[in-house]
């Protein structure tokens, strides 16, 4: 191993002249929510962080589902798919019309579209 390669960096995030920017800090901290706003924000968010979830969104995007329609597009049991269309509904995330014995999911509002298409556009950068 050469004496010369470095392992570690400086850590670029540490504010080395240590000095307060007051003014910029104040508007920073004047934008701040409630803390019950960011727990209800990070729930939310945890409910995007699971696949099968983010794909039934996305079908839902497209065209309201029944229970049985998203079970045989992602080939899982239809126990499964409804116990993750509960936990989107649980969120306000999706919701459902009665149509005799069936209920048709769709998403809640346009801003779960708009979340989503976010996302995708982020990862895909």
């Amino acid at each position: 191993m050469s004496n010369d390669k470095k392992f570690f960096e400086a850590d670029e995030g540490i504010c080395e002249i240590n000095v307060i920017h007051e003014e910029a800090a104040k508007r920073a901290k004047n934008h701040l929510l409630d803390d019950n706003t960011y727990m209800d924000l990070s729930e939310t968010f945890k409910i995007f962080g699971n696949p099968t979830r983010l794909k039934i969104l996305s079908l839902l995007a497209v065209e309201d589902l029944c229970v049985c329609d998203i079970s045989e597009v992602l080939g899982m049991s239809q126990s499964a798919v409804s116990h993750q269309l509960s936990t989107l509904r649980s969120k306000n995330l999706v919701k459902y019309a009665k149509e005799g014995k069936q209920a048709r999911y769709s998403l809640a509002d346009k801003h779960v579209i708009e979340i989503l298409n976010i996302g995708i556009e982020h990862v895909l950068e």
